[in-house]
């Protein structure tokens, strides 16, 4: 692929893109090619008990270029876009250019566009909103917002709901009104190069049930063993994708094909929410058509 860009070699690089479309391996080509430190934005690949499942790079990819924010966080850790912005800061004063990869659009976001600095949400409170979404409760918790978040974000995901109910039970101030009063970028997209991935969905799909397959032969039920507990417990590193599926099997509630191709299903679904988000929000990025 790297044969079709022309890369600089300073420039810091960022690589957006669905689940299972290539883009760590660009990155690795780059690096290799170039010169540049690897670093990781994808939410779920931060944790040290996702490697097989989250297809993070593994020891031999690592050991051909320098790769950061991989597995640096503890299984049973809450991390949030912000956590992440104050980890990747210092690593962009680096000598070696950054190449930031990753599918997490949030976190390129943050990035190029700023974050608003709001207070942590108390575990306590995090530990209320988390049974009231799990018992059903959204619907008051969307009649709680303020009529400008209400308006802003997305209401069918249950995730940004109880974060904006969060915000505004913890500070008494809407999310956009955060939001409106965000700092500079730490990096502006015009001082780099963006990007994004676009690719054919019959294709990805393809190649997302040949990786779940070699996932699988490479570890992942022992790796979603190992976490058992805290898939339980409703951690956000719970939130992996495929993880709930093959649980599933592991507590016999269904065969392994029935979690083979539910969990097939659920990262096909994926895919299509962040091509669906990286095209609202990545306009500006040079999009790369594969295959």
């Amino acid at each position: 692929m790297l044969e079709t860009l022309t890369i600089s070699a300073q420039t810091p690089v960022l690589i957006a893109g669905p689940t299972a479309s290539g883009k760590s391996a660009l990155a690795l080509e780059i690096a290799e090619r170039l010169g540049g430190v690897i670093i990781n934005a994808d939410s779920m690949q931060v944790y040290e008990g996702w490697r097989v499942l989250t297809a993070r790079p593994g020891p031999e990819e690592e050991a051909r270029a320098p790769h950061r924010l991989y597995g640096h966080v503890p299984q049973a850790d809450a991390y949030s876009v912000g956590h992440w912005l104050r980890d990747v800061g210092p690593l962009l004063n680096d000598a070696a250019r950054p190449i930031i990869v990753g599918g997490t659009g949030l976190y390129f976001t943050a990035l190029t566009e700023g974050l608003a600095d709001i207070p942590p949400t108390p575990a306590a409170i995090r530990a209320e909103a988390d049974a009231m979404r799990r018992q059903g409760a959204l619907p008051a918790m969307i009649a709680a917002l303020d009529t400008a978040t209400a308006k802003r974000i997305d209401l069918r995901n249950p995730i940004r709901v109880q974060r904006a109910w969060e915000v505004q039970r913890v500070t008494g101030r809407g999310l956009t009104d955060w939001q409106d009063a965000t700092p500079p970028p730490l990096l502006a997209l015009e001082d780099c190069q963006a990007l994004l991935l676009d690719v054919d969905p019959g294709w990805l799909n393809a190649r997302i049930a040949r990786r779940l397959a070699a996932m699988l032969k490479a570890g992942a039920l022992d790796e979603v063993r190992a976490n058992m507990t805290l898939l339980d417990g409703g951690h956000p590193s719970a939130r992996a994708i495929g993880a709930p599926e093959l649980a599933a099997h592991l507590r016999g509630e269904t065969s392994l094909g029935v979690a083979q191709e539910a969990a097939i299903i659920a990262t096909r679904q994926f895919a299509k929410r962040q091509r669906t988000w990286f095209r609202a929000r990545m306009r500006n990025w040079q999009h790369i058509t594969l295959p």
